[in-house]
């Protein structure tokens, strides 16, 4: 029984239920059954070294030697 992520048409709300093969979804604000089923996006985690970079902040925090102010990103 996989669980599909559902938006209906009717009344624009988005959900996710467990879906038998027998039933007809319906939604569970309106029970509208004019629905679009989403497309779903898997959640991973992964290697840390694989992340994405982490832009230092503002002035202060780059180590610039002149000190806080002195570096271009501010």
């Amino acid at each position: 029984m996989p669980i599909y992520e559902y938006a209906c048409r009717d009344c624009g709300n988005q959900f996710e239920t467990l879906v038998r093969t027998s039933d007809t979804p319906e939604c569970p604000r309106c029970h509208s059954t004019q629905l679009e089923k989403l497309l779903s996006v898997f959640a991973t985690t992964g290697d840390s070294a694989k992340a994405a970079p982490v832009m230092p902040s503002g002035c202060g925090s780059c180590g610039h030697p002149g000190g806080p102010g002195a570096c271009g990103m501010g």
